[in-house]
C-alpha cells in the first residue's frame, strides 16, 4: 500500500547503491538454481500500512498455504527499500515483496527482479497504466498490486458549522479557495495537506502540466502550467487557508483532518483504514478534486509483486502472486485496509461494494502515475525539499530547479 507520506520512501537502492552495491547484477549469479521441491518455503516482504494490511497479507499466506501446500513466512518491513537493498546486495533477497512504482525502474535496471507478467494469461484485466507503471524495456515485469488515487476529503462536522452545505462542496479552484477562507479560522485551517509532489502534483496537473513528457524521456517541469498549479498553492499558503500538516503538529493530512485540525484535506483511499482506525467518531466525506484550468486531474500510486531474480523458487513465487493477484483476494484486501483493486473487473465490484469510495474510483479514468525512471527519485526528493519552502518562494525557481536536475538525470541514462 502507498505511504501516507513518500518522502521517507525516497531514501532508495540508488541512493544506497555506493555504500552496499544494491542490484542483484552487481556479481550476483542471473540462473540462480531453482528448487524443484514438490512443497517449498517462499518468504514474503512487505511494507504495511498497518495492522490491518499485515493480518490480511498473513490470512492470505496461509490460505494459500492450505492451497498449495507451500509454505509462507510473511515480513512486515520496518524500512523497506533498505531492507531490499541490502537484500539485494547480500543476494539473499525475500522471494516476493512489494515494489512502490517509485522504485520500481531502480530494481528493474539493476537486473533484481524476475520478469514474469507474460506468464499470466488475463493480464488485460489489469488496468492499463498500472501495467505501464510496472513495465521496463518493453516487458511487464511484476503484476500490479492495487490502486490508489487522491481526492478531497471533507470534515463534514466543521463543514456544516461554517454554514455550508453539500451544494458548496468546490468543483473549480475559484471555489476552494473561497470554502478553504471561509473554514480558516478558531484553530482550524481550512487545507491541509503534505508537503511534498506527491500531494501538490495535483495543482500542476490540474493545470495541464507535468514533470516530464508522457514518454518519460523529456523534461516539462518549467513550464507555464506548472508554474500555474504552484502559484495557486503558493497564494493559499500565504493566505494561510492552506497549511502543511507539520505545520498543524501532524504527521499527514487524515491525523490533521481527525483530530480537527483541518477542514479538508488531500489523500488516497488509504484514508479509510486510518480514520476507522485512528478517528472512527469523526464523520467525513470524500469528493472529486476540484478541477483546475486545464480539467479534471490526480495522482495514482501503485505497489506491484515482485518476484526476485535470484530466487531459488520462482515459479512457486510466481504461483503465489497468481493466488494473491486474484479478484476475489483483491477484494478482501480492498474491504481490510482500503486499497483499490489493480483489476478492472474487480474495481467495477469493489465500485458497487463500497460507494462511499465513488471519488477515488472513478478519478482512475484521469489520473496521472508517477514517474518511473531510473535513478529519478533522487531528482524528486530534492523537489519535495524545494516544496517545503513554497510560501516564500517563486515557483518558477522550484520548478527550473527541478528541470535542470531532471535534464541531468536523463542525460545520465538514469
Amino acid at each position: 500500500m502507498t505511504p501516507r507520506t513518500a518522502t521517507a520512501a525516497l531514501v532508495t537502492c540508488a541512493a544506497l547503491l555506493a555504500a552496499t552495491g544494491c542490484s542483484s547484477s552487481f556479481g550476483g549469479d542471473k540462473s540462480t538454481k531453482q528448487d524443484t521441491d514438490a512443497k517449498q518455503h517462499l518468504k514474503v516482504l512487505i511494507a504495511t500500512s498497518g495492522d490491518a494490511e499485515t493480518k490480511a497479507v498473513k490470512e492470505a499466506a496461509a490460505a494459500y498455504e492450505k492451497q498449495s501446500g507451500n509454505k509462507v513466512s510473511v515480513e512486515a518491513a520496518k524500512d523497506m527499500n533498505q531492507q531490499l537493498a541490502q537484500s539485494f546486495a547480500g543476494h539473499k533477497p525475500p522471494d516476493v515483496f512489494y515494489v512502490n512504482s517509485d522504485q520500481f525502474a531502480n530494481y528493474a535496471k539493476g537486473g533484481s527482479l524476475y520478469a514474469y507478467g507474460d506468464t499470466i494469461k488475463d493480464v488485460d484485466d489489469f488496468a492499463e497504466p498500472l501495467r505501464t507503471s510496472f513495465t521496463y524495456d518493453g516487458k511487464l515485469v511484476c503484476l500490479p498490486k492495487d490502486t490508489s488515487t487522491l481526492a478531497l476529503a471533507i470534515n463534514t462536522d466543521l463543514w456544516k458549522k461554517a454554514g455550508l452545505t453539500e451544494k458548496d462542496y468546490p468543483t473549480s479552484w475559484d471555489e476552494l479557495r473561497k470554502v478553504a477562507a471561509k473554514l480558516t479560522g478558531g484553530g482550524v485551517t481550512g487545507l491541509v495537506t503534505s508537503d511534498e509532489y506527491q500531494r501538490l502534483g495535483v495543482f500542476m496537473k490540474q493545470a495541464g502540466g507535468w514533470i516530464t513528457d508522457a514518454k518519460q524521456t523529456k523534461m516539462t517541469a518549467d513550464s507555464a502550467q506548472n508554474a500555474e498549479g504552484l502559484g495557486f498553492v503558493k497564494s493559499l499558503l500565504r493566505d494561510g487557508s492552506l497549511k502543511y500538516a507539520k505545520q498543524v503538529d501532524t504527521s499527514w493530512g487524515g491525523e490533521a483532518l481527525g483530530k480537527g485540525k483541518a477542514a479538508m484535506t488531500i489523500e488516497g483511499n488509504w484514508l479509510t483504514g486510518g480514520m476507522k482506525l485512528d478517528y472512527p467518531d469523526v464523520p467525513y466525506k470524500v469528493v472529486p478534486l476540484p478541477e483546475g484550468p486545464a480539467g479534471k486531474a490526480t495522482l495514482a500510486f501503485s505497489n506491484c509483486w515482485g518476484v526476485a531474480a535470484e530466487s531459488a523458487h520462482r515459479s512457486a513465487a510466481v504461483d503465489l502472486v497468481k493466488y494473491l493477484s486474484s479478484g476475489e483476494r483483491q477484494l478482501k484486501f480492498a474491504d481490510a485496509f482500503g486499497v483499490m483493486p489493480s483489476r478492472t473487473s474487480a474495481l467495477a465490484q469493489y465500485a458497487k461494494q463500497a460507494p462511499d469510495a465513488k471519488a477515488w474510483v472513478d478519478a482512475n479514468a484521469y489520473a496521472q502515475g508517477p514517474v518511473t525512471v531510473a535513478g529519478f527519485d533522487k531528482v524528486l526528493s530534492q523537489f519535495n525539499t524545494e516544496l517545503q519552502s513554497l510560501r516564500t518562494t517563486d515557483p518558477k525557481k522550484i520548478l527550473a530547479g527541478l528541470q535542470r536536475n531532471g535534464e541531468q538525470s536523463l542525460a545520465k541514462g538514469n
